[in-house]
């Protein structure tokens, strides 16, 4: 699937719910199935600067695809990264890059969350497309 699909996926399983404590349930569960980053990638270098919670995320290129793992401290954050993992992980660094980022808006996340969790998201995003801008150099 492109990134598009399994955005476009994503917003049609929060668009069923009818409020955000359903939605934030969701989350929540999102965040069990997460795929945790190894214990030895729970580094400094791996943390992601800005979020109020603590939040890991690793990546590695296989086949030309960039995989994601991940893990936090804070359910709510794990489900987040949970979604965006999902949208980013084993997808060609360059569609990475290149990818729009509207899902959040449509499936309503910005808006619920707190600043500092908002700013966190923010966080997350750009981590993840350096990752890809790292190993999209590395092919070039």
């Amino acid at each position: 699937m492109t990134i598009e699909e399994v955005q476009n996926e994503i917003i049609d399983e929060f668009s069923m719910f009818e409020d955000w404590e359903e939605r934030y349930q969701y989350m929540i569960d999102l965040g069990k199935t997460l795929p945790l980053i190894e214990e030895q990638y729970k580094t400094e270098d791996n943390i992601i600067k800005g979020c109020q919670s603590k939040v890991w995320v690793h990546a590695d290129m296989v086949d030309d695809k960039v995989n994601f793992t991940a893990d936090s401290d804070a359910i709510i954050t794990k489900g987040i990264i949970a979604i965006l993992i999902r949208a980013f992980s084993n997808q060609h660094p360059k569609d990475i890059i290149e990818a729009n980022t509207d899902f959040i808006d449509k499936i309503g996340l910005k808006e619920h969350l707190s600043p500092t969790r908002a700013n966190g998201l923010v966080s997350m995003i750009k981590q993840i497309k350096m990752y890809a801008i790292a190993y999209q150099t590395q092919l070039n």
